[in-house]
């Protein structure tokens, strides 16, 4: 008799979420029944195809405050950024060359950011946080001044899970009439973020993070700024000519459908949940391995569904490998993986190496059970043991 493989526990949500079957189910028929292609105007198959995409940017934008016509479909978040980015810095107003991005941006950020200074001549600069992740609002005022382009700053880490101080920052560019870039990938999760209220001008935004499809996200370009951005993409014209290509109706229409979702009538109640199940893993964890430490803030500052924790000690790749293939989890972005470096996320927050080495994130989400939550622990303790000797605790 073949023995049935070991049951799979997923932690991995900061990475990737699984499809919503509500969104798959909405998906579906843009595979097969629905073919048009949403730039076809002369037949009632581009027709339906362009409304299904019309609706779910409609559907994106009433969750973030936005206007249908200000959401502008990518392939993900990291095109997304790409074009704010560089969009902005191929359309710098004269005296206005500077950009600052906070140390613990998205890797798809800092690249971007670098590649503008090569191909639009901006300087970049780097915005300290704390030892939460928390960028110093002080450090930012004092660098904000009129020759100021754009500010980029995370919403939410994705990978120590620290909410950051939008609003404010927001507030202080609006001084000095720089645009803010917010990398919302991670932000729907902890609660609503609304780019009116916050004076938002860039915002980014990925599917696959919020139980949607891979290969699809979106950048909310506020209306006024949507003629000083420079495209990345070139051919028919589509989007306003903010960026060409075909969209892919089936991922906008999943992406619209998660989204809705993500701020429906149980979304305050589920994220709560998510809260409870992430604190029980903790004090699971504390209680059966010693010297646990928690990377990044704690309680409403924090990701309700993120826990980015060391183990003294123990290598984080040992610990990974050694719960393989029964859970899932990370040390840090899936956008870094193949990386042997420390996460430049936790140095940036007063990490040592060796510390940074020894940490393990892991993601809790919608699918998450409390059977989930007592097998990872049992198993991250399992492994932990072995790893720190069989006296150990």
């Amino acid at each position: 008799m073949i023995d049935a493989p070991p049951r799979r526990i997923y932690m991995d949500y900061q990475a990737s979420t699984p499809v919503d079957p509500r969104v798959s189910a909405a998906m579906a028929p843009f595979f097969f029944d629905r073919p048009g292609n949403p730039h076809a105007t002369e037949h009632s198959f581009g027709w339906d195809a362009n409304a299904a995409v019309e609706e779910a940017a409609r559907r994106i934008a009433a969750v973030i405050g936005a206007d249908r016509d200000e959401v502008i479909f990518t392939s993900g978040a990291t095109e997304a950024n790409n074009l704010a980015v560089l969009g902005t810095a191929g359309r710098a107003p004269a005296g206005r060359h500077r950009i600052l991005v906070s140390s613990v941006e998205h890797k798809c950020i800092l690249s971007a950011a670098k590649a503008a200074t090569q191909r639009s001549g901006v300087a970049v600069e780097v915005l300290p946080v704390d030892r939460l992740g928390v960028v110093q609002l002080d450090v930012l005022e004092e660098r904000l001044r009129e020759d100021v382009l754009l500010v980029a700053m995370m919403a939410v880490n994705n990978e120590i899970g620290t909410v950051e101080p939008v609003a404010d920052a927001a507030r202080l560019c609006g001084k000095v009439g720089a645009h803010l870039l917010v990398d919302g990938v991670q932000a729907l999760a902890v609660g609503p973020l609304d780019v009116r209220d916050h004076d938002i001008g860039l915002l980014s935004l990925s599917a696959h993070k919020v139980y949607g499809p891979k290969g699809i996200g979106a950048l909310y370009v506020r209306r006024d700024l949507q003629a000083h951005l420079e495209p990345q993409l070139y051919g028919g014209g589509q989007q306003r000519g903010l960026r060409a290509g075909t969209l892919a109706v089936p991922l906008c229409v999943g992406f619209g459908e998660a989204v809705a979702l993500m701020a429906g009538a149980d979304a305050p109640a589920e994220r709560e949940r998510i809260r409870t199940l992430r604190d029980r893993l903790l004090e699971a964890l504390r209680a059966t391995c010693s010297a646990v430490e928690v990377n990044g803030p704690t309680g409403v500052g924090r990701h309700p569904g993120n826990v980015n924790i060391r183990f003294p000690g123990v290598h984080a790749h040992d610990i990974l490998m050694a719960v393989q293939p029964r859970l899932a989890a990370a040390t840090g972005s899936a956008c870094t993986s193949g990386v042997s470096e420390p996460s430049y996320v936790l140095r940036a927050i007063g990490l040592t190496v060796n510390e940074a080495l020894s940490s393990v994130r892991l993601g809790l989400g919608r699918f998450t059970t409390e059977a989930d939550i007592d097998g990872a622990a049992a198993i991250l303790a399992e492994a932990i043991r072995r790893a720190r000797g069989a006296d150990s605790r």
